[in-house]
């Protein structure tokens, strides 16, 4: 079902934030501030997409789950540690979470698709394309971050 996928990527949408948040907070190294406002500007982005599939859910007359004991019993994204962390190693972790992220589009869209539910498609389309980019800047900063060492 649509809304329960719906569901799995709002829940995956807020642990994502919190992490995003997380190594924001706790980032460290020579690209401190370059890092830091590029990881608040992720958050800021995603915590807009969770408003939004709360509500898409919403007006499909379905409820959005809306506590983090329901995201963390269905998540597929892992907590980040309080911790401090290199930006190489918070891109490598956030590269995986994008690709989850993916999957999870791709699968509502497809299923969306399929039942003819186009607000919900092109919803997806929208978030395709800013991970798709994402993802290939990510790459590119890793990339160049191993070439360094």
């Amino acid at each position: 079902m649509i809304t329960e996928d719906l569901n799995l990527f709002l829940s995956n949408l807020n642990v994502f934030y919190r992490k995003l948040q997380n190594y924001h907070w706790n980032i460290i190294g020579e690209d401190f501030f370059d890092v830091h406002t590029k990881l608040e500007e992720l958050y800021n982005n995603i915590n807009n997409q969770i408003d939004e599939i709360a509500e898409h859910i919403l007006s499909m007359g379905q409820m959005p789950l809306g506590r983090m004991k329901d995201y963390l019993d269905i998540t597929q994204i892992t907590e980040a540690e309080n911790e401090k962390k290199s930006s190489k190693h918070i891109f490598e972790t956030i590269l995986k979470d994008y690709n989850i992220l993916v999957e999870n589009v791709t699968k509502i869209k497809e299923d969306a698709d399929n039942q003819n539910k186009y607000s919900t498609s092109a919803l997806m389309d929208e978030y395709l394309l800013n991970y798709e980019k994402n993802i290939w800047m990510i790459k590119q900063f890793l990339m160049n971050k191993n070439e360094k060492n």
